[in-house]
């Protein structure tokens, strides 16, 4: 207790009263507790942030323990956030810790819970979670602190709504596809055939089609259209014998079928096979061994080793197993109205995962492709790029400097800082924040949430009761459930449906287009709260004031504003692990980027706060120092 009262003495003089004081009163939201999350709790706890929030869906790995410093071997299979509160709590008990093992998407995690913290820190390794944690912080009007790292490079960047753009005003560089044709038939790398188990077989058997799988490409332009076609029908047979899914034959038609049947047929196409080795079809009966269950966990537990085909076939009819119950499970206890389950791979998901390792290798046995161990494949399948804890702990600490700036309310003040180590002018370059983009599809557009009782709410009140009649839209209006069309002027054969058979639910997010061809307005982003036994129609707005009604403005006088022509700017690139090469919205050289700000502008921030040399500026006021960043 001495050394937490030591240590907020030190921090009132390094920040001074009024921000130390903002600091312990603060309510913050850390999203993932990976590689840069353990080191931005350990710096907020320290800090002495008031009340920390930690969600964090995965559980420890081995390959996590170099460095994710709160872990230890012993933690190994537990929840990260639990386990990362416990360990940052001994830093400084006097800080409310709170660990959520769930995932950020989840109904729990809905816009009104985002209304309740001071800011949020994005601390994540995956493009579809960022993207979600910067939707809820827009339509919440919260702050967020994104950061990321690609091995020795990061960034960090500082989202206030309406004032700075947000993740996605730039461009996403998109993950790499591959001709159908080559994941399906002549493949040559150990990652054709890791795409072809991760987005065809496991999406055939136990989820949705391939064909709405990023990683593969169905573009009829391609090779050859034949081919593409009779790949099609080769699904379409596969799909039968997943109708046998819990019979005791089903492991070995499954077999057959991609490792035996589908092999034959290619084979047969002599001149596909001129150049390069013919694949070679696997014999189940030939092959397949009854192993123990001993010799079966032995077996997953070497993970780092390349398995040989008996262990494959093994962990393949294993897996196979263990997904099917799984399937059975969850189609037991779905409601008869309810989607079919699915199961989609997930790089932290043993059983998945599994399936995917055997059955990759399998396919490059048949095609005599080098073969990867379980830990290689979970890097590749799952997109994962190495990670550097020097690297982490950097841009850990540069997201806490900013936040300094939110919890004073300067975001103009606010950087976009690059860490880039192997630049010949500076490690870290900074810039302006930029301005949000007038064409974001995801921080342009009008927001507002909806009350919405589910029992009685159709898609008609939602079309014509509420967008048409009280916001004044036209008839030319679609309206979106994520990619999901539910309405527009030819399809209009859902109006009569409620909206939770539409598969609408509690902060679900609806974008509705205004299609008219002169002056239309903003997409408007409609977030759906349930509420039961509303009173009057079943569809409330929460922000939005709508006409009285339409007599009384023949002009619709909606508060959706319209949309403005834009001035083009560059966006720079950014991948997948959130780091980018532009600042401040402009194209630069790397050599300007690494240079930040001009000297001029540099000058005036100098000659403004009354120092000499522009470094240190003692404030008497409350008696903090102040160091000069820009």
């Amino acid at each position: 207790m001495a050394s937490s009262k030591k240590r907020d003495r030190f921090n009132a003089q390094s920040l001074g009263m009024p921000l130390n004081d903002k600091v312990k009163e603060a309510r913050v939201l850390m999203v993932g507790a990976g590689g840069i999350g353990c080191e931005l709790l350990k710096n907020l706890v320290l800090a002495g942030f008031g009340e920390v929030h930690i969600v964090d869906l995965d559980t420890i790995d081995l390959s996590n323990l170099n460095r994710q410093f709160l872990f230890r071997h012993e933690h190994i299979k537990k929840s990260k956030a639990l386990v990362a509160k416990e360990a940052a709590h001994k830093f400084n008990p006097n800080v409310k810790l709170e660990a959520h093992h769930a995932n950020i998407k989840d109904s729990q995690f809905n816009v009104d819970w985002f209304k309740t913290f001071t800011m949020v820190f994005n601390a994540l390794d995956n493009l579809e979670a960022r993207r979600h944690a910067n939707k809820m912080c827009l339509a919440a009007d919260v702050p967020l602190i994104e950061s990321g790292t690609t091995g020795f490079n990061g960034q960090v960047q500082v989202i206030k709504k309406g004032i700075t753009a947000c993740y996605d005003c730039t461009p996403k560089e998109t993950p790499k596809s591959f001709p159908v044709c080559t994941i399906r038939s002549t493949p040559s790398q150990p990652i054709h055939c890791i795409v072809w188990a991760k987005s065809y077989l496991l999406s055939e058997i136990f989820g949705a089609s391939e064909d709405e799988s990023p990683e593969v490409d169905n573009s009829e332009d391609s090779e050859n259209a034949k081919e593409i076609e009779k790949l099609r029908q080769e699904a379409q047979a596969l799909k039968q014998i997943r109708e046998s899914m819990g019979t005791e034959p089903f492991p070995q038609l499954l077999f057959d079928k991609v490792f035996k049947d589908d092999v034959i047929r290619l084979r047969s196409m002599e001149d596909m096979w001129k150049t390069r080795r013919p694949p070679e079809p696997l014999d189940y009966s030939a092959t397949a061994q009854l192993d123990s269950r001993e010799a079966v966990e032995k077996t997953l537990k070497d993970g780092q080793r390349v398995w040989d085909l008996q262990e494959n076939i093994s962990v393949f009819k294993d897996s196979l197993e263990r997904l099917n119950k799984r399937m059975s499970e969850m189609k037991a206890t779905s409601k008869g109205d309810a989607a079919e389950p699915t199961i989609t791979f997930d790089k932290d998901d043993d059983d998945t995962l599994d399936f995917v390792t055997a059955g990759a290798n399998l396919r490059s046995i048949v095609f005599g492709i080098e073969t990867k161990s379980r830990f290689d494949i979970k890097q590749m399948a799952g997109n994962i790029i190495p990670a550097i804890a020097t690297t982490n702990a950097i841009v850990a600490g540069l997201c806490v400097l900013q936040s300094y700036k939110v919890l004073r309310g300067e975001f103009t003040s606010t950087k976009e800082v690059f860490l880039s180590p192997f630049a010949p002018e500076r490690l870290l370059a900074s810039g302006r924040p930029r301005e949000p983009n007038p064409d974001c599809p995801v921080c342009s557009v009008a927001q507002t949430r909806l009350l919405v009782d589910m029992s009685r709410a159709t898609l008609k009140d939602l079309v014509e009761d509420f967008l048409q009649l009280e916001l004044g839209y036209g008839e030319d209006l679609t309206v979106n459930h994520g990619n999901d069309l539910l309405y527009d002027p030819d399809e209009n054969e859902n109006l009569a449906r409620k909206l939770s058979e539409l598969g609408i639910k509690g902060d679900s997010f609806l974008t509705v287009v205004d299609d008219t061809e002169r002056n239309p307005r903003v997409n408007l982003v409609l977030n759906v709260q349930e509420k039961t036994g509303l009173e009057g129609k079943p569809i409330k707005s929460l922000d939005i004031a709508g006409k009285q009604t339409r007599d009384e403005m023949p002009t619709p006088a909606s508060p959706i504003p319209r949309r403005k022509t834009s001035v083009p700017q560059s966006n720079g690139h950014t991948n997948g692990n959130g780091t980018s090469s532009s600042i401040a919205g402009k194209k630069r050289s790397a050599d300007e980027a690494l240079n930040g700000d001009t000297p001029d502008s540099k000058r005036s921030k100098i000659v403004s706060n009354g120092a000499e040399d522009g470094v240190i500026v003692l404030d008497d006021t409350d008696g903090a120092i102040l160091i000069d960043d820009d």
